[in-house]
């Protein structure tokens, strides 16, 4: 399995925060670096403010050695396709082969309102068309052009560059719809990933995205399936107590929910759990970006146990 962490740094983190978190994630034998694309906070002030993701994960290619560096994920009404597709290219030969994409259909009208975003109220076929169109840019051969024609976006001989380090860049589709969402990661997807749900719904999903791998021709093994938990992890009870204040958490609550929560024995259970039901990557939401103590002890406690 791998395992990597998952941040919300649009709570509060400025890029120097989210480096060292990041270097912590790397020297503690996390897989990957993996945060959110958003521009607004959700409840506190944000303080110092909002960090673009593409910005931070290119800042983090060349300051990272091993770290798989992404979004989960960018929302596609901030970026053209074309331009996404240079940008992310871009972050991937600054890493020498290691960035994801996380695309989706975004969700977060508020953000939109506050920096001039439009937020068109049917944005699936949105996603459909760039999940086409980035992963063509970057198929189309050295040399030749490309030219997509759809109901959103027209490109018209695209030269297609700069390409990826990677000969494909790995591309997370996730979500928990029933039919549209499994048939888009089965097309166009190397990752489909369920967040925040309980072991029946993961399950659930996990099998329609199989099917629908196999309805478009695809082997269902080729499709790597991936799980994201809110954390909270500790040695003794102070500690989870601590972590549960510091994040504004009810830790009696986060515990009876679908998370990652308590000791090393519980955390290594849950995960093993998930593995049985099919994930082969598993990431760790973490929301206190300044607690590099937090990241250690999975590092230390968890890791070596589910490796």
């Amino acid at each position: 399995m791998e395992f990597c962490v998952f941040t919300e740094p649009q709570m509060g983190a400025s890029y120097d925060t989210q480096l060292a978190f990041a270097q912590a994630a790397e020297r503690a034998g996390f897989d990957g670096f993996f945060r959110s694309d958003h521009y607004l906070t959700m409840g506190d002030d944000g303080m110092p403010g909002p960090t673009d993701a593409w910005t931070t994960l290119a800042g983090l290619a060349r300051e990272t050695t091993r770290l798989r560096l992404g979004t989960l994920v960018s929302s596609v009404t901030y970026r053209w396709p074309g331009i996404l597709a240079i940008q992310v290219a871009q972050v991937d030969q600054m890493s020498d082969g290691r960035a994801e994409l996380g695309l989706g259909t975004g969700w977060f009208e508020a953000e939109h309102l506050a920096y001039g975003i439009p937020f068109p109220k049917k944005r699936f076929g949105l996603l459909a068309e760039q999940l086409e169109i980035v992963n063509g840019l970057w198929a189309t051969p050295v040399g030749e052009r490309y030219t997509f024609e759809g109901e959103h976006y027209r490109l018209v001989d695209s030269p297609a560059l700069p390409k990826p380090a990677q000969e494909r860049v790995p591309v997370i589709v996730g979500g928990a719809g029933l039919t549209r969402t499994p048939e888009l990661a089965a097309r166009h997807a190397t990752e489909f990933n369920i967040a925040f749900q309980p072991e029946d719904v993961i399950a659930d999903r996990f099998s329609r995205v199989r099917a629908a791998c196999e309805q478009v021709g695809r082997a269902p093994g080729s499709l790597k399936l991936s799980v994201a938990l809110t954390t909270l992890a500790g040695g003794s009870a102070a500690d989870l107590e601590r972590r549960a204040a510091r994040t504004g958490t009810d830790l009696a609550a986060f515990r009876a929910g679908h998370n990652f929560a308590g000791s090393a024995d519980e955390i290594v259970e849950k995960a093993s759990q998930l593995k049985e039901l099919g994930a082969t990557r598993l990431y760790f939401q973490l929301l206190d970006m300044n607690d590099l103590d937090h990241v250690a002890y999975l590092g230390e406690d968890v890791l070596p146990r589910l490796r």
